[in-house]
Formats: structure tokens, C-alpha cells, sequence
């Protein structure tokens, strides 16, 4: 699979599915691969859709080159990577989590690239969070496992260029996704794209900021998942296939 250079930064992509009239760019969450935040999705999303998943700098097979990194660094990426191999869009993106605020940022800075957008598990502020998820004990059950950590982990090192690089990494990554400032009520009712939000009723999200995201997007749909935390969203096969497929189609 193939590498494209943005700015000096490799930028890892792959390509699932068939050939389809409009491609569908899926970004992953935060210190995770694209396989493993879509592969259980990955046996119906690419029926009869072209598939292109991104590795945002750091992640997975994408080398960290000590660039500066920022959720409107990585939106710009995977714009230049959609004007690369993508005929510069309009295209459907779904992100999760991390992916989810980078496609919200794509979004909002390059309005073209985007026919459709899916977001799941994300918020537009900080305090969109519940507080327990940043607290210092770290001790909420909405709080990823040691078990999910350590695949985690485990997918970073069989495909990293660097695989003794996972810790020092998630350090780099912290403040990138803490000390975000969000998008003011105006940037969001910019998005001109359909918006599909997807949450768990366990998710690091909260509910009230969930209807509140529902009433900014502009032409906007919300899905909630029961039982479902964070972490587990993705992995809701079933259900995302029945709420999200007709959307994208």
C-alpha cells in the first residue's frame, strides 16, 4: 500500500471494497490503526464502495516525524491526500473519535472535499466529555480496558515503522486531543455536509452535548447505541449497518 508525502510527512493509505461512485475516506481514533478501528465494518462498508482508509501522523504504518501535530494539521492531511487519489472529492468521510474530530475539521476547512459525513464517538468541545474521563484517577468503567489497551498496543507494534515508539508517541498525543479548543456554534453551522452522529449511551460523550451537536450541524441525524461505551462503538456491526449504510447510500 502506498505512502503519500505531505509537506516531508509520509502519509499511509489503503484501499478496500469496489470501484463506486463516491469514495468513502474512514479515519481512525487516536493511537489506533485504521484496521482496527474498521474492520468489523470493513465486510459490508466496502460492498460496491471504494474504501480509503487514512493513517494519520504517528499512527499505525504513518511515521511520527517530529512534526508539530494538531487536529487542523491532520485535517489538512487527509485533504491533500483526497486531492491526490481521490480527484480532490466530494467524497463521504467517516471518522471515529480522533477521526471523527479530524473529518469534523476537514469539514469545516475544506467544505469541498465532503459530500457526507459520519462521526462517531465525537464531540465539538471539551467540555463535551464527561468530566470523570480526564480526571486523574482514571478510573471511570467508560474508560478503555487494560485488555482493549494492550491490543491497542499490540496493533501499533506489528505495523509501526518504529514499534518501540507506542509510549513515547501517546505522550506526543495527548495534548493534541486535551488541549483542543473545539469550534465555536458558528464553524459547525457551517457544515454544509449531512451529519450522521453516532454515540454509545456509555460513551466518553455525553448525552446533552449529543442533542446539542443535533441542533448545529445543519442537516444533521443522531444515533445513540445502547450498552454500548467508547470504546465499543465500532464494533456495533450490526447496527451501524442498518443506520449508517442508507445514509451513505
Amino acid at each position: 500500500m502506498p505512502y503519500e508525502d505531505i509537506d516531508g510527512q509520509p502519509v499511509w493509505y489503503e484501499e478496500h471494497g469496489d470501484p463506486g461512485d463516491v469514495p468513502l475516506v474512514a479515519l481512525h481514533g487516536g493511537i489506533l490503526t485504521f484496521r482496527a478501528s474498521f474492520d468489523d465494518v470493513l465486510p459490508w462498508l466496502g460492498d460496491g464502495r471504494r474504501v480509503i482508509g487514512i493513517e494519520l501522523q504517528g499512527h499505525g504504518h504513518t511515521p511520527d516525524t517530529g512534526r508539530a501535530m494538531s487536529i487542523d494539521r491532520f485535517a489538512d492531511d487527509v485533504a491533500a491526500v483526497i486531492d491526490r487519489v481521490a480527484g480532490g472529492g466530494p467524497v463521504d468521510v467517516w471518522g471515529f473519535s480522533l477521526g471523527a474530530l479530524t473529518a469534523t475539521s476537514l469539514a469545516v476547512r475544506h467544505p469541498a472535499s465532503v459530500r457526507r459525513l459520519v462521526l462517531a464517538a465525537s464531540n465539538i468541545r471539551p467540555d463535551g466529555y464527561h468530566p470523570e474521563i480526564t480526571a486523574p484517577e482514571q478510573d471511570d468503567p467508560r474508560l478503555p480496558t487494560e485488555q482493549e489497551f494492550a491490543a491497542w498496543q499490540a496493533a501499533y507494534e506489528a505495523v509501526a515503522p518504529v514499534p518501540a515508539d507506542f509510549f513515547p508517541f501517546l505522550e506526543r498525543m495527548q495534548p493534541v486531543v486535551h488541549d483542543f479548543a473545539g469550534w465555536s456554534a458558528d464553524e459547525i453551522r457551517s457544515v454544509a455536509a449531512p451529519t450522521f452522529l453516532v454515540i454509545g449511551d456509555q460513551d466518553f460523550v455525553r448525552l446533552d452535548h449529543a442533542a446539542e451537536m443535533l441542533e448545529l450541524f445543519p442537516d444533521c441525524r443522531l444515533a445513540v447505541l445502547p450498552d454500548t461505551r467508547h470504546t465499543e462503538v465500532m464494533q456495533r456491526t450490526d447496527a451501524l449497518r442498518a443506520l449508517v449504510g442508507p445514509f451513505l447510500a
